[in-house]
């Protein structure tokens, strides 16, 4: 297989060692599969790089991308990369302040979005962006040029023959593309990352899992970020076919109908699929109920010397015909592997997964390191539960004496665009990078992530509090959606809870209560003791000073597009905290343990 340098030799692959009229990018539009040839891959590729020069775009020219999950990502990807040109994917998330300083801080010369609705978004963004020299969408806008006019400007380039010369002159260490942070408060940080960087992670992760060149994957984590991003090219590299979609609001669906042999997903993906199964089984009566629990059980206990013990072995293929082929069946039936990365996995859901033999590989990592620092492998001993694996082969990690994770390796950013001062913040003299999390090796082996070391806080009694452990264990319950633990310069830790509707609605109805509106249904009294005895359940595997004394129940929705979750729906807590501040406030000055609810 040819030596990969620039990220754009992917395409190489297709040409020679891919069959060139297999389909290999799929996309649902108006309820129709359309599918995408290697062939088709190559030539859009080279034409969208050619319509770039006849618009006079040159290296290291900047274009944005405002895009949800789909094909042409990858012509566009290709072609701006074949060139030397610089993507700046931008989330279709953001708003209108970001969006303003993303286009100026990198210098935009043209933005190409996906659809109607992201162009009713920015369109008067547009005004206060003159240097933006035009913009093009994929899907048809009336009024807007279409980006096949930049496809056709190449079919008539006048100097093709080019193209190679570029190419060329690409080099490993060039800047491929900047990825902006979606950070929390201020101004997002421009993480300017190589082909070096990217190509160094890929063939890395490549070599852990065993596909083959045909296998299905499903694609819904966006890729303007980099964790999707860095797999799709993994994807690549494989030869595997790839099922975009645009969200995961159907995914139940989507995963019966493609039937995946993979994708990836953060924690909050996984937990609503085995929250859907928890749900199920406890609406089952009397023996199945029992039944179903008891198989739950087995997998909460998982261990893979189960496998060696007949009784053990025994017991999990009983409890696989009461509930884990129905789990398998749930996701397609074809799961040789799912990745889990963006946040912290709870241990009990990985082992859930590994009984029902579907392998969960967890990984950490950031956009700064492009983004894998370690991952779990199907090598002997390569998964510890509660860790998030290995450290990947070529790069380097060290824990620092506050516990800091610190991190050295080609998959290490270029650094910030524009922004010296904070890339001198994050590289210490000895060039080690300071990713912000507090972490421990374990078996002088596997790399497990405690907490944030910006999110740790600290009680007005000084204790330290880690709210992503505590968050984490409250989320198994089927009541709990959503939970953010407060509590910084307080005398104890409480928590905002978001309920989880869609299953209190059907517990209402079984316990014949009238679910009128979320905001009534939370003020009834029999709610907020019924909640408050799973808070009671989870307090008990707390320390003392852990235990959420408090909390205040919600009745809005988190979104990434209300500004509450990030791209990978993790938290945003400074924003959070903000938008909540009176009612934490009111949360600590009252008596009981739990006011009746007020409009949040």
């Amino acid at each position: 297989m040819k030596r990969i340098t620039r990220i754009f030799d992917l395409l190489e692959l297709y040409e020679n060692e891919f069959h060139a009229s297999r389909d290999v990018f799929n996309i649902k539009r108006s309820g129709q599969w359309q599918h995408f040839s290697a062939s088709d891959y190559l030539e859009k590729s080279r034409l969208f790089s050619l319509g770039l020069r006849s618009l006079g775009i040159e290296p290291g020219d900047k274009i944005a991308t405002m895009m949800y999950n789909c094909p042409e990502w990858n012509f566009i990807d290709m072609g701006l990369m074949q060139i030397g040109a610089v993507q700046v994917p931008v989330y279709p998330t953001i708003g209108a302040e970001t969006f303003n300083f993303i286009m100026q801080d990198a210098g935009v010369k043209y933005l190409i979005i996906s659809d109607q609705e992201l162009y009713q978004r920015i369109r008067n963004c547009m005004k206060e962006n003159p240097s933006i020299l035009g913009l093009f969408s994929i899907e048809k806008i009336r009024g807007i040029k279409n980006w096949n006019e930049i496809l056709e400007l190449g079919s008539r380039y006048t100097h093709p023959e080019e193209l190679t010369r570029i190419k060329a002159s690409v080099l490993t260490e060039d800047l491929a593309t900047i990825i902006y942070t979606s950070g929390t408060t201020g101004r997002p940080k421009g993480v300017m990352l190589s082909h070096r960087n990217f190509i160094s992670n890929f063939l890395g992760c490549a070599e852990i899992p065993d596909f083959k060149p045909g296998d299905r994957v499903l694609s819904f984590l966006p890729l303007c970020h980099v964790y999707e991003r860095m797999l799709n090219y993994v994807f690549q590299y494989l030869g595997m076919q790839i099922y975009y979609l645009a969200s995961f609001d159907h995914l139940g669906e989507d995963l019966k109908e493609v039937r995946p042999h993979t994708f990836a997903a953060v924690p909050r993906v996984l937990e609503k699929i085995y929250n859907r199964i928890v749900a199920r089984g406890r609406n089952y009566k009397s023996i199945r109920k029992l039944m179903f629990f008891w198989a739950l059980r087995q997998g909460y206990k998982f261990e893979f010397s189960q496998r060696e013990n007949f009784v053990l072995s025994a017991r999990l293929k009983i409890a696989d015909l009461v509930l884990f082929r129905h789990l398998r069946k749930l996701m397609g039936g074809h799961l040789k592997l799912v990745v889990s990365g963006g946040a912290s996995l709870h241990p009990r859901l990985a082992r859930i997964f590994w009984a029902a033999g579907i392998p969960l590989m967890e990984g950490y990592g950031l956009t700064e390191t492009s983004p894998v620092i370690a991952v779990s492998r199907f090598d002997k001993d390569g998964v510890k539960f509660g860790t998030v694996g290995p450290v990947l082969p070529g790069v380097q990690v060290k824990i620092a004496e506050d516990g800091e994770i610190l991190v050295q390796g080609p998959n290490v950013m270029l650094g910030y665009h524009n922004r010296p001062e904070k890339t001198a913040e994050v590289f210490d003299e000895e060039g080690w990078f300071h990713t912000g999390d507090i972490g421990v090796i374990e078996d002088e082996k596997f790399l497990k992530i405690t907490d944030r070391k910006k999110e740790i806080f600290k009680t007005s009694g000084g204790k330290y509090i880690a709210p992503q452990v505590i968050e984490q264990r409250f989320r198994e319950s089927p009541f709990i959606e959503q939970i953010m633990v407060v509590g910084e310069n307080r005398p104890y830790p409480a928590a905002l809870i978001l309920p989880n509707f869609d299953y209190l609605r059907n517990w209402c109805a079984v316990k014949h209560i009238a679910f009128v509106s979320r905001e009534k249904v939370l003020l009834n009294p029999r709610i907020l003791v019924r909640i408050k005895r799973e808070v009671d359940w989870y307090n008990q595997d707390l320390g003392q000073t852990e235990k959420i004394k408090k909390f205040r129940l919600l009745a809005s929705d988190w979104s990434m597009e209300s500004g509450e979750l990030s791209p990978t729906l993790k938290l945003r807590r400074k924003f959070i905290q903000e938008k909540y501040r009176s009612l934490i406030d009111e949360t600590y000055r009252s008596v009981a343990f739990n006011d009746p609810m007020k409009t949040d």
